[in-house]
């Protein structure tokens, strides 16, 4: 014997009734679903900052260099692998200092061979407030930082070699991105065989511009330096205003294809320069980059 329940009359669906979800329920899933991609996006993020292996080590100097500018060297002897592997001007790290969790991304301004010979790493720091690297600036000699490992691919100059074929090498910096640009031009890349090498440098006036009492050595290598100020004072009779505008006014490339580049500096700089050299004829692959 079967037995069949009628349902109530209040519980009956239409075949083609069709139940929408009510917004407030729409909305609690939507914003469960946003909340869950957050989670994970930070789950994410600490899994790759995990993988960044931190060495410490002591600052062995910290002193003004320009206005707002600081140089500042760190004693790397007792982390060999990590002096190592700085091994071409350009390439950068990121350093963290005691009680702040967010590191900041340095250039290194020594040369390769200052970190195999003497176990340091130099760098040129802008004290910017409340950041990383004003913290950094306030320490003192003795005082331990960490260090990433050495990133990035530097400057590729087999690029623009050998000296002979590429006899024109115009170097652009701005500001603190002469940093990499030292290293270069201590590290040697054939300047004094080459026809024409310039560098022009970039800063507000006489007081920013770093590394004034390294332009005889780097003029001797064969590298003449070409000072833009954008703000200077009465008594500047040198080139005035950004580098890309003394770089147009002075042009003087003779061969386009025997003409190679380098740049660190200001976005702006670096991409309107890139720009007046390609229009001239210089290939996009010989202006060369760190980041």
């Amino acid at each position: 014997m079967s037995l069949f329940i009628s349902p109530s009359p209040s519980l009956t669906l239409h075949p083609h009734a069709h139940v929408s979800p009510s917004m407030s329920v729409l909305r609690r899933l939507h914003l469960n679903l946003r909340s869950s991609r957050r989670r994970l996006a930070t789950v994410s993020a600490a899994v790759r900052q995990d993988t960044t292996v931190w060495t410490p080590a002591p600052l062995s100097e910290v002193e003004p260099a320009a206005e707002s500018l600081f140089h500042v060297a760190i004693d790397v002897s007792d982390a060999p692998d990590l002096a190592a592997s700085h091994t071409i001007a350009g390439q950068y790290l990121q350093l963290r200092v005691p009680d702040s969790s967010k590191p900041s991304f340095l250039a290194i301004a020594s040369p390769p061979k200052l970190a195999a010979k003497h176990g340091v790493f130099e760098f040129l720091v802008k004290s910017v407030a409340g950041s990383t690297a004003e913290a950094l600036c306030a320490l003192k000699r003795g005082d331990v930082v960490e260090l990433s490992q050495v990133m990035g691919n530097g400057f590729n100059i087999n690029l623009i070699q050998p000296p002979e074929k590429y006899g024109t090498v115009i170097v652009f910096a701005t500001g603190s991105g002469i940093s990499p640009i030292r290293s270069l031009i201590e590290s040697g890349f054939d300047a004094g065989n080459r026809s024409d090498v310039r560098l022009y440098y970039g800063a507000r006036n006489l007081q920013r511009l770093a590394y004034q009492d390294k332009f005889k050595d780097w003029e001797s290598s064969g590298v003449k330096i070409v000072p833009v100020l954008s703000q200077p004072d009465d008594s500047w009779t040198g080139e005035t205003g950004y580098v890309q505008a003394a770089f147009s006014k002075a042009k003087q490339i003779s061969n386009p294809l025997a003409t190679g580049a380098v740049l660190c500096g200001h976005k702006q700089m670096t991409e309107e320069v890139t720009s007046i050299l390609v229009a001239d004829g210089v290939s996009a692959d010989k202006i060369l980059k760190n980041f």
